[in-house]
């Protein structure tokens, strides 16, 4: 069995090619089953919870994703969260490699958002604002770089000390970057506004979207979590990554309980729009929003891809 740490799978990860490869597979499709979810009960009285994530392809790959998260690691300087992978054989069942799984969980949720907004965005959108300065909004700019024209990025976060340091990285980079202090004045410039955040309140308004403009929303994956206002999906197209996002995100379960929207009026699911069977942007003034919660699809076409690099 392989061992690819987190460098590794960095490395295997460009995002050119690991939009294509999502792509690919929500093209073809794979077998998901439901996450099992696992709470286990510490000695303390508090515990972490652990979320196993299957997907395979018949007669060619078989992988799981473990996602273990301790809210109380933080008391001891631990992060909170850790994630492995395990691609397998689908036929023989054997080993083939371990894998970073929180790389691979990182880099395919902003590939997500790129390979969405490359159908959803207008083809010209030139500024993007990133809510949000942790690890998946640190690599939002380069995802959307690799589909859509950006010239710059706008970067705010509730601490404006570390949205200064996303974008002074940013910049490091070469890309035109900067922190923005006023988060309504930056939502009204952008052409596409990517939320990535754990908010449980609305953060962005959608008064403050112009016609023509792309809402990427990554972060509400439980019924609590919110990033953005109902007004966001009055007279939008609605699209999302998959049916489950129906059924998991306060982001749409709150307006569609509310009467903003109906579950029937969601436009496509990724799948449909990698597919053809579903069109995407249909005019330049169209509002567009796409909810993700993500799938172990797209864990797993990340696995391959990895795999295969060392092959």
């Amino acid at each position: 069995m392989e061992h690819f740490d987190s460098g590794a799978t960095l490395a295997a990860l460009p995002f050119d090619r690991l939009i294509a490869a999502l792509g690919a597979m929500f093209e073809c499709g794979c077998e998901v089953p439901p996450r099992h979810v696992h709470v286990i009960p510490a000695p303390d009285g508090g515990g972490m919870t652990s979320l196993i994530m299957p997907a395979w392809q018949a007669g060619r790959y078989f992988g799981v994703k473990t996602v273990n998260i301790a809210p109380g690691n933080a008391a001891h300087g631990l992060p909170g969260l850790h994630s492995t992978y395990i691609l397998y054989d689908a036929v023989r069942g054997q080993p083939l490699a371990l894998i970073d799984g929180n790389q691979i969980t990182n880099r395919r949720t902003a590939a997500a958002s790129a390979l969405a907004a490359k159908r959803l965005a207008r083809a010209d959108a030139r500024c993007l604002l990133i809510v949000g300065a942790g690890q998946v909004a640190s690599l939002l700019a380069d995802a959307y770089r690799a589909v859509l024209p950006i010239e710059q990025v706008l970067v705010w976060a509730r601490s404006a000390a570390q949205a200064a340091s996303l974008a002074r990285a940013l910049r490091g980079k070469g890309i035109d970057a900067a922190a923005a202090n006023d988060l309504e004045a930056a939502a009204k410039r952008a052409d596409v506004v990517s939320c990535a955040t754990l908010a449980t309140e609305p953060v962005v308004q959608g008064r403050w979207l112009q016609p023509g403009s792309h809402l990427d929303l990554i972060g509400s994956f439980t019924p609590a979590m919110r990033e953005a206002d109902d007004e966001c999906f009055a007279a939008s197209s609605i699209f999302v990554d998959t049916t489950e996002a129906l059924q998991k995100s306060g982001e749409l379960l709150g307006p569609i309980s509310r009467g903003i929207f109906a579950a029937g009026q969601v436009k496509a699911t990724l799948y449909e729009l990698c597919r053809g069977s579903a069109p995407g942007r249909q005019s330049p003034s169209e509002r567009t929003v796409f909810k993700s919660v993500g799938t172990a699809l797209e864990d797993l076409a990340a696995a391959i891809m990895v795999y295969e690099s060392g092959r």
